[in-house]
């Protein structure tokens, strides 16, 4: 092959490329993490969407189905009602910071079965290892 054929081919090919990944980028964005605060505020549509929702456990009854807990914004005082179905990770607890994946409902955040994440301090701490 020419060096000429090979210079087409490889425009080609890098020209579909390029429009495969401008065509991912616009239509599958992923799931939006937003903070309590954002949530309440409707930043970006959140209170109208699927998003990830991350914040500290304030309030936890793991004694009711599904399970019901409260979360606040890291930054403010502001708090969203949270109701969880799913397996529990055995580091969740008052205090922990945690990320969810669901959507709010008539003022509270109804998560997706087995989405619910927690956040270790050691790994993020300067201190941790």
């Amino acid at each position: 092959m020419s060096p000429r054929p090979r210079l087409v081919v490889a425009l080609v090919v890098g020209s579909l490329l390029a429009v495969f990944l401008a065509y991912q980028a616009l239509f599958n964005s992923g799931t939006l993490l937003v903070s309590v605060a954002q949530l309440r505020s409707d930043a970006d549509g959140a209170a109208q969407k699927q998003v990830t929702l991350t914040g500290t456990v304030v309030r936890a009854s793991r004694t009711s189905d599904p399970m019901r807990f409260v979360l606040r914004d890291e930054s403010s005082a502001q708090t969203v009602a949270v109701s969880y179905r799913g397996s529990v990770p055995d580091a969740f607890k008052t205090s922990r910071r945690v990320i969810v994946t669901g959507r709010l409902e008539n003022g509270v955040f109804v998560a997706q079965p087995d989405s619910l994440l927690t956040k270790c301090p050691s790994k993020y701490s300067s201190g941790g290892s």
